[in-house]
């Protein structure tokens, strides 16, 4: 008897592992996902709770402090801003994931839409995204500091930091100290940070998921649903709808995210 109770288990073991869908077997792969937060925030905001989350559900997380942190107020390019999540998802395959995305909350999101016409990664998420400086309001609110921005890089002095116009729809106008030269590349309408135009040059192989929570300022809401429409055709490609406001999207998306990393990452042919 006492021989006969090791076998059963190791039967029993055996017949549990022959059970196991291979799809399960291949979820343990490590998943990578660098986070990107909202204007004027940082790594420790909004997004935190979202990072700690999916570093629980054994994600490798890069959670960046971007250009556009309140300590960095634009401190250098788009075109480097871009190098700097490139070098996270480096980063990232460095330490052993197999598949990484890239996600962001707010202006993060636009940012998030922009790479995933830029960078090889294997989704985008970007999260109530909110930013964009083609937007009639956007236009309004700064777009005397953009014209004398592109006066100093004119005259020269585009590399002098100088006080210019920021906006955001719950602060309002405020000031940044940055050069000419990268505030232009950040606020041009045509540039980095239209969101539109980011959407329609998303890669068509690149699936989203856009995070469009329910109780969203509805500047940001309608807009962005209209903008999710015109993303290239993809079957991974999602809209996802949490109950929830802008500041807590992130958190509220954790479990979908996962989610949905996970389906993208054991697709047939990824």
């Amino acid at each position: 008897m006492a021989g006969f109770i090791p076998v059963f288990a190791r039967l029993i073991l055996a017949a549990f592992a022959a059970a196991v869908p291979m799809a399960a077997v291949a979820q343990v792969e490590p998943i990578g996902i660098a986070i990107m937060h909202g204007k004027g925030g940082s790594p420790t905001g909004h997004v935190a709770g979202l990072a700690k989350a999916l570093e629980g559900k054994g994600s490798l997380v890069a959670n960046l402090e971007m250009p556009w942190s309140g300590k960095r107020n634009y401190d250098v390019t788009a075109a480097r801003g871009e190098e700097e999540v490139e070098a996270a998802l480096a980063g990232l395959r460095g330490k052993g994931a197999k598949k990484v995305f890239v996600c962001g909350h707010s202006q993060g999101g636009v940012f998030v839409l922009h790479l995933a016409g830029k960078l090889a990664a294997d989704g985008f998420i970007p999260i109530a995204p909110g930013g964009n400086v083609a937007g009639r309001i956007y236009l309004q609110k700064v777009g005397a500091s953009l014209a004398r921005a592109r006066q100093l890089v004119e005259d020269g002095k585009g590399d002098v930091p100088a006080p210019l116009d920021d906006y955001e729809g719950s602060r309002g106008i405020y000031e940044v100290q940055t050069t000419p030269n990268a505030y232009v590349t950040w606020f041009d309408p045509g540039g980095a940070m239209n969101m539109d135009r980011a959407a329609r040059a998303v890669a068509p192989r690149a699936p989203i998921l856009w995070v469009a929570p329910t109780q969203d300022y509805p500047g940001l809401l309608k807009p962005g649903l209209g903008t999710f429409r015109t993303l290239p055709s993809n079957s991974l490609t999602k809209l996802y709808q949490p109950d929830t406001d802008h500041t807590s999207a992130p958190v509220a998306s954790a479990d979908e995210i996962e989610r949905w990393t996970r389906e993208v990452a054991n697709a047939p042919n990824r």
